[in-house]
């Protein structure tokens, strides 16, 4: 089939099935955001913003005297002039913090999980991930020359059985999974899964965009909560921290390893070094945050003793609160009548998630207040039941 025709044929697809995504424009982001096409803000239930930093003057300085002290660009990438002062200073804080020995940054989350996944594993290694993982880790598994093989959500005895199917000692094994799971928000149960690793000396590698700066001390993470410490540990910027970028906590010798070997990290450029030094502030403020993950807990307890039962919200120790649905025309219609009443909660859709576990994903995040959760709660409780009555109308009397 021509390019032409086989783009024009899968756009056309996409658009019948409800799954079309368009972009909306941003004017404004904060516990409100405004958009272009709209003349009143939106309380914002999307944001990944967990701990409000996004907008935290102290952020926002540190990034400007970062621009003023360093400039806009690195430069280059890592290993030719773009390593400076503030991505050193940046991944020593981040290894004390988190008790690794290196930290190595990277632009994106996307490219942490597929540089180490390409660059560790070769041909006939086993690389065992939770089915949910996210979407660059699987690719990452598709696309590189390991077996990768998938268990069950947070199923442990489904992991032993193929660990213990697995026992060539010629290759190896590493075991991926996140913390907490970016839309159901429930939580690994990492203990467990360490466990089997170590029994089968199997690596472990734990994602943990949506629990480091949320959960454990100081915001220390889901492993740390978990009493663990895995092989490799991927963090992520761009949500409790509120910018961009991600991080990989590693032994010594993993980290020079990828430095040589990861092709992601070799020939991209370095983060800005004003991204860096601002970085280094967001670190303080998470781990300073304790009244912001206290704040969370307090809002989240609010949300769910105000929502109906049937609006069958899924309840989670995390920010992300979903709400399945079940078709994506349902969590459609249901986030278009929330957006009418001044609050934005996006409808996640298939492929993100399985086919028939559309949803609403609801998250918090410290900017919010409390009348705005009761007020949220009480439009949804009501739009809920507008989308159940379309769907199950009442016999007409005759």
């Amino acid at each position: 089939m021509p390019l032409k025709s086989r783009i024009t044929q899968a756009l056309n697809l996409r658009q019948a099935q409800g799954l079309y995504r368009q972009r909306k424009i941003l004017t404004r982001q904060a516990s409100s955001v405004r958009w272009t096409d709209c003349t009143q803000p939106s309380v914002n239930f999307s944001s990944n913003d967990y701990l409000g930093l996004a907008q935290d003057p102290a952020l926002i300085a540190a990034w400007q005297q970062g621009l003023s002290k360093y400039g806009a660009g690195s430069g280059a990438s890592p290993l030719v002039t773009g390593h400076h002062t503030p991505h050193q200073a940046l991944e020593t804080r981040l290894a004390e913090w988190l008790g690794f020995e290196r930290a190595l940054l990277f632009s994106t989350g996307f490219s942490a999980n597929q540089a180490v996944l390409f660059a560790l594993l070769e041909k006939g290694d086993f690389l065992i991930q939770d089915k949910l993982n996210h979407a660059s880790l699987m690719e990452a598994g598709m696309l590189s020359p390991a077996n990768m093989r998938r268990f069950a959500h947070n199923d442990v005895i489904a992991l032993h059985k193929m660990l213990t199917a697995n026992t060539n000692e010629a290759s190896a094994r590493l075991v991926v999974t996140e913390g907490v799971f970016s839309m159901d928000g429930d939580q690994a149960p990492l203990a467990d899964i360490s466990a089997l690793c170590q029994a089968s000396q199997s690596w472990f590698m734990v994602d943990d965009a949506h629990g480091c700066g949320i959960l454990g001390d100081e915001g220390r993470g889901s492993c740390q909560q978990a009493g663990i410490q895995p092989d490799i540990l991927i963090v992520t910027f761009g949500k409790a921290f509120g910018m961009q970028g991600a991080a990989v906590l590693c032994s010594q010798e993993v980290a020079e390893y990828l430095i040589q070997f990861a092709r992601h990290y070799i020939y991209s450029t370095a983060m800005p070094p004003a991204q860096a030094h601002a970085l280094c502030t967001a670190c303080d403020l998470v781990q300073a945050g304790d009244w912001r993950r206290e704040k969370l807990l307090a809002l989240g307890a609010i949300l769910e003793e105000t929502l109906l039962p049937e609006v069958g919200l899924v309840s989670t120790a995390t920010p992300i609160k979903p709400v399945l649905m079940g078709s994506s025309e349902r969590a459609l219609t249901l986030s278009a009548s929330l957006a009418e009443k001044g609050f934005w909660v996006s409808a996640i859709r298939p492929p993100t998630v399985p086919v028939n576990q559309a949803r609403l994903r609801i998250t918090l995040t410290a900017r919010h207040d409390e009348d705005q959760v009761r007020e949220f709660a009480t439009q949804l409780n009501a739009s809920f039941e507008e989308v159940q009555d379309a769907a199950n109308p009442s016999e007409q009397p005759g």
